[in-house]
């Protein structure tokens, strides 16, 4: 344990199946929070308690009502989150002029409508509970770049920083603290599937976009989930106290703005 402060604290991580979600269960779990896990993946329809602070739920993000009745659970429970943390996001990997719509419009309805339903409840529930939390964004250095053949992706990530930064000016006054990290390249399952899809459309295998990848960071090494998790350890500990509306790259230098 790091931050006694955040033991017995609500946290409510949303695509907490696998990746940098499951990583920040598992790193808040280990402060002894109260970890409110959800996941499309997740079977449960109504929230369940699985292990000792420890909850799952089904949750289509981009569903209003699906996130909707979360909260209401949330509240019936007595489980008002001190943080959130916004991990659901998907991919889609085309050149923009050979892409489908389709395909734009589901990535931005899970990662940009996602992002604002959760931060829209949730952190109104934080204030009718006069909560002094934290909301904690998973953005991407693709919110800040432009990245050939990610170009939904790249959009929805840019809006994801917009309401970051939005949200953070509007709930200052409620000492609700809104930030973001932005992680560069990490070895989850979706940057997997990126590079087989990637490499297919560029004549690449994905071995030579992964040793593309790790050419391309300073440090010389792609990131692991534990790397973004350890941030958003400190984004919601005491020691971010006097910092919202941040973006926060967590790119092994690879990003520098």
């Amino acid at each position: 344990m790091y931050f006694p402060e955040l033991k017995e604290k609500v946290v409510l991580v949303i695509g907490a199946f696998q990746g940098i979600g499951k990583s920040v269960v598992e790193t808040f779990q280990k402060e002894e929070a109260s970890v409110i896990a959800c996941d499309i993946a997740f079977e449960e329809v109504k929230l369940t308690k699985t292990a000792t602070d420890f909850y799952k739920m089904h949750l289509d993000i981009s569903q209003e009502e699906e996130v909707i009745q979360l909260t209401q659970q949330l509240e019936e429970k007595h489980l008002v989150p001190d943080v959130l943390v916004h991990v659901a996001g998907i991919s889609t990997v085309d050149f923009l002029t050979e892409s489908r719509t389709t395909d734009f419009d589901k990535v931005q309805t899970v990662n940009t409508r996602g992002a604002y339903l959760s931060s829209k409840y949730v952190t109104a529930l934080m204030q009718t509970h006069n909560k002094n939390g934290r909301v904690i964004f998973v953005a991407s250095q693709a919110g800040k770049n432009g990245y050939k053949g990610m170009s939904a992706y790249v959009a929805s990530k840019h809006a994801v920083l917009g309401l970051c930064k939005t949200l953070a000016l509007e709930v200052a006054q409620n000492n609700i603290l809104v930030n973001a990290v932005c992680p560069g390249i990490v070895e989850t399952p979706m940057k997997h599937r990126e590079r087989v899809e990637g490499g297919e459309i560029r004549g690449m295998s994905a071995q030579e976009v992964l040793e593309e990848d790790q050419s391309q960071v300073p440090l010389g090494r792609t990131g692991t989930t534990q790397d973004v998790a350890n941030v958003i350890l400190f984004l919601a500990s005491p020691l971010s106290s006097y910092m919202t509306g941040q973006a926060i790259n967590v790119t092994g230098g690879m990003t520098m703005n």
